[in-house]
């Protein structure tokens, strides 16, 4: 009953971003539908299994956007690349003495805290060192949810960035045997993923090998647009959820420093940004949304629909997931000894 009250507010989202013509209606309406209700008290319910299943569709469909032309761009990538270790170092500068002292947070929340890794790794880390868990998970999903929602919005009413491309062909126009080899390539590729073990599994195992099918020739379309639409539907409600239950302590503290961290964030990100625009390195919108601190998987359904180079803002995000998972550990045994 949970879970179908939550698609029924999800579902209304959508309505009402559509009927208001507003960005990204089955990103945003979901995600602010169900984060509006989480905050009126509403008992909601995610839907873990088939999320995953949507990210899967999401690697999919990010795969199949890599082509040759990418790596006629590895010579400016290699220095956009290489400025995503400072960003991290200079997003958790920033972070650890709001956190720490600011709100007073102990030492394992308020590192894992201000470290812009991936939530699930977040969270196994933080709670190994002995750090607040709900307290992570909140910080973590609004970090994710202010740059989701703020990014669409700045890009559609500030810069003009048409955010209601489509993101696929409709699923009539995409042939039988590609949509076949494509939702194998999902099911294969996450299977082989999380057997392997890597982070991310549901969405970068299936990025993978499309994005082999895609340079091999195999493939030339990416899901349908209903598809990556559902996608995005799963997405956003399930940032929403993360907020169910929530008490009046928590949304005072633990949301209030999720905020501020996000707008220093942007901040933070922005000054890259701006300083690889200027170098001519990358376009306003790739350069943006790969240096912002938001998750993997919304930032690339921002490129997907802004027309944006989806591969290049994953590659960056990448990066920074490795970065942090491996790098994050290591500093806070000798920042925390």
């Amino acid at each position: 009953m949970a879970l179908l009250l939550t698609l029924l507010i999800s579902g209304a989202g959508v309505a009402v971003f559509m009927a208001l013509a507003l960005p990204l209606p089955w990103l945003l309406g979901p995600l602010l539908g169900c984060l509006i209700a989480a905050l009126c008290g509403v008992r909601l319910r995610g839907a873990p299994r088939t999320s995953q299943v949507m990210r899967t569709i999401l690697g999919v469909a990010v795969g199949a956007t890599i082509t040759p032309a990418l790596f006629a761009q590895m010579g400016t990538l290699i220095w956009t690349l290489a400025l995503v270790p400072p960003l991290v170092i200079c997003v958790g500068a920033v972070g650890y003495p709001l956190f720490r002292r600011g709100f007073g947070f102990d030492h394992p929340t308020a590192f894992y805290a201000s470290m812009p890794g991936g939530l699930q790794d977040m969270l196994l880390f933080g709670e190994e060192a002995g750090g607040d868990v709900r307290a992570l998970s909140l910080i973590h999903a609004t970090r994710v949810l202010i740059v989701v929602m703020v990014l669409p919005f700045v890009f559609a009413y500030f810069y003009g960035v048409d955010l209601n491309q489509p993101a696929g062909a409709p699923f009539t126009a995409v042939p039988w045997q590609e949509l076949v080899i494509l939702a194998v390539a999902g099911i294969v590729g996450w299977r082989v993923a999380l057997r392997i073990g890597l982070f991310g599994a549901s969405l970068l195992g299936p990025l993978f090998l499309t994005a082999a099918l895609s340079l091999a020739d195999v493939i030339h379309h990416r899901p349908p647009a209903e598809a990556i639409a559902a996608a995005q539907f799963f997405i956003g409600f399930t940032i929403g959820v993360k907020y169910s239950g929530i008490t009046w302590r928590e949304l005072r503290v633990d949301v209030t420093a999720g905020v501020v961290f996000s707008a220093l964030s942007l901040c933070v990100g922005a000054v890259f940004a701006v300083a690889i625009i200027h170098a001519g390195w990358l376009p306003l919108t790739e350069a943006v949304l790969a240096f912002s601190p938001g998750g993997q998987a919304e930032m690339a359904i921002v490129a997907l629909v802004a027309g944006a180079d989806a591969a290049v803002v994953v590659a960056h995000h990448l990066v920074r997931i490795v970065f942090v998972i491996v790098g994050a550990p290591l500093v806070d045994r000798w920042f925390g000894g």
